[in-house]
C-alpha cells in the first residue's frame, strides 16, 4: 500500500480534496480522503508537494498518423484548402518518416499527463507502437469513400486489414464525415456495428455541401474527379442527415460539432452521442468553435481532443483545456477538467480510468505549482499548469 499526498487531490468524480491522500495498491485506487478522514491506511507516504493529483487525461481524439505534417500545411486559405493541402501532401513521406513521426508523436503524449487516447487512423498501420507505448488506446480504423460503387470494396478492404489474434489496443470501424462517405458506407458500417466515431458538423463547407450540394467542398470532389456522382442533397444540418440515416448512436464519439443549433444539439444528446471539442484545431483552421455552453445546457456529453499535429502545434490535451477556458471562461473549470479526464474514459470505453476512486486504476498525474492554487481546477484550465504522469 502506497499513499500519495498533495496539496490538492481532484478526484473529478467528488470535490476536491485539500491535504488530499489517495492509497494505491496493485496499481489500483484502494481509498481516497482528506487528512481527518476516518478509515485512512496505513503504508509508506510519497508526498507530491505543492500542486494537484488528478486522473489521468484523455485525448479522446487525435490523429497519430499526421504528425510527420507538422508545420508543414497552410492553415490560412480556409478548411477546404486546408484539406487540400492535406491530401496532397500527406503521401509525400516514405512509411519509414511516417512510423518515425507517429512514434515520435506517442513518446510526446507519453511525457504529458495524458494516460489514453482516441487515435483516428485512415491506415491502422502503427497499432503496433500503441501496443508497446504505456497509453490506454483506442483505434478508430477511420473510411473514406464518396462513390457508392466502391462501398462494398473499401468495407472488404477494412476487414482485410483488421489485425488479427489477441491485441491490447481495440479496433473499430469508423466514418470519416458526412460529406465524406456515401449512404451506401454509412449503410456498410452500420451493419458492422459501426460507425464508432466520426468528424460531424466541423466546417462551413460541410453545412453548405449538405443544404445545397455546391460550394468549396463540391468543387473540391470535381478536382478529385468525383464531382459527377449522382447527390441530391438533403437540405438539413450534418447532425440532421447522419441521424437520419440512423448512424448517430449512443455511444458515437463525434468530433467538432462547431455548426449545430438548437435541434442538433437535442438530438446528439438524445441519442447518446459524446462530442470530442478540439478547440485549438478548430482556431487554427478558421472554423469557429463549438456552442460549448449551449451543448452543456443541452445535456451533450462532452470531452476534449487535440487533433493532429497538422493542425495544432502540440498534443498536449491540457493545451486544448486552456484554449477552452480561454475562449469559454463562464464554464466550470471543474467541467473543462472532467471533459479531459472522466468524459473522455467514457467516451472510449475505459470505465475503470478518469477519476480518482476506490477500485478505478491508479492512472495519475500531478501538476506542480509554485505556490498552493486557492482553486485547482481554475488552476489547471490556466495555461499555467503542466500534468505529467505520476510514477508509481
Amino acid at each position: 500500500m502506497l499513499i500519495l499526498t498533495a496539496a490538492w487531490v481532484v478526484p473529478v468524480s467528488r470535490p476536491p480534496i485539500l491535504d488530499g491522500r489517495v492509497a494505491v495498491e496493485n496499481g489500483a485506487i484502494a481509498w481516497v480522503g482528506g487528512p481527518w478522514d476516518a478509515g485512512a491506511p496505513d503504508g509508506p507516504v510519497q508526498d507530491l508537494g505543492r500542486g494537484v493529483l488528478l486522473p489521468g487525461l484523455v485525448n479522446a481524439h487525435c490523429h497519430l498518423e499526421l504528425s510527420h505534417l507538422k508545420g508543414r500545411l497552410d492553415r490560412s486559405g480556409g478548411f477546404a484548402h486546408w484539406v487540400e493541402d492535406l491530401v496532397a501532401q500527406r503521401g509525400g513521406d516514405g512509411p519509414g518518416k511516417v512510423r518515425a513521426a507517429t512514434a515520435r508523436a506517442i513518446r510526446e503524449v507519453e511525457g504529458t499527463g495524458t494516460v489514453a487516447i482516441a487515435d483516428v487512423s485512415n491506415e491502422v498501420a502503427h497499432v503496433d507502437l500503441l501496443e508497446a507505448s504505456r497509453l490506454e488506446a483506442v483505434v478508430f480504423h477511420e473510411l473514406l469513400g464518396w462513390d457508392p460503387a466502391r462501398a462494398e470494396a473499401i468495407l472488404e478492404d477494412a476487414e482485410a486489414h483488421r489485425p488479427r489474434g489477441q491485441h491490447r489496443v481495440p479496433v473499430r470501424l469508423a466514418a470519416h464525415a458526412p460529406h465524406s462517405v456515401s449512404p451506401a458506407l454509412f449503410a456498410g458500417l452500420m451493419e458492422r456495428g459501426g460507425p464508432a466515431a466520426i468528424h460531424l458538423a466541423e466546417s462551413a463547407e460541410e453545412s453548405r455541401f449538405l443544404l445545397r450540394g455546391d460550394g468549396a467542398w463540391m468543387r473540391f470532389l470535381k478536382r478529385r474527379g468525383l464531382g459527377d456522382l449522382p447527390f441530391d442533397p438533403p437540405g438539413v444540418s450534418p447532425v440532421r442527415y447522419v441521424d437520419e440515416l440512423g448512424a448517430l448512436r449512443p455511444g458515437l464519439v463525434a468530433a467538432h460539432c462547431v455548426y449545430v443549433d438548437g435541434a442538433d444539439r437535442m438530438r446528439l444528446a438524445a441519442r447518446g452521442v459524446h462530442v470530442a471539442v478540439c478547440p485549438r484545431s478548430n482556431l487554427n483552421l478558421g472554423v469557429g468553435l463549438p456552442p460549448v455552453p449551449e451543448l452543456l445546457d443541452a445535456g451533450v456529453r462532452l470531452c476534449l481532443g487535440t487533433d493532429s499535429l497538422a493542425s495544432v502545434d502540440s498534443l498536449d490535451l491540457i493545451d486544448d483545456a486552456a484554449a477552452l477556458h480561454e475562449e469559454y471562461p463562464d464554464v466550470e473549470p471543474a467541467v473543462i477538467v472532467q471533459m479531459a479526464t472522466l468524459n473522455g474514459a467514457q467516451a472510449l470505453g475505459l470505465e475503470d480510468l478518469g477519476a480518482i476512486a476506490p477500485g478505478m486504476r491508479a492512472e495519475l498525474a500531478f501538476a506542480r505549482a509554485e505556490r498552493v492554487p486557492a482553486d485547482p481546477a481554475a488552476f489547471l484550465v490556466s495555461g499555467e499548469a503542466r500534468p505529467r504522469r505520476v510514477e508509481l
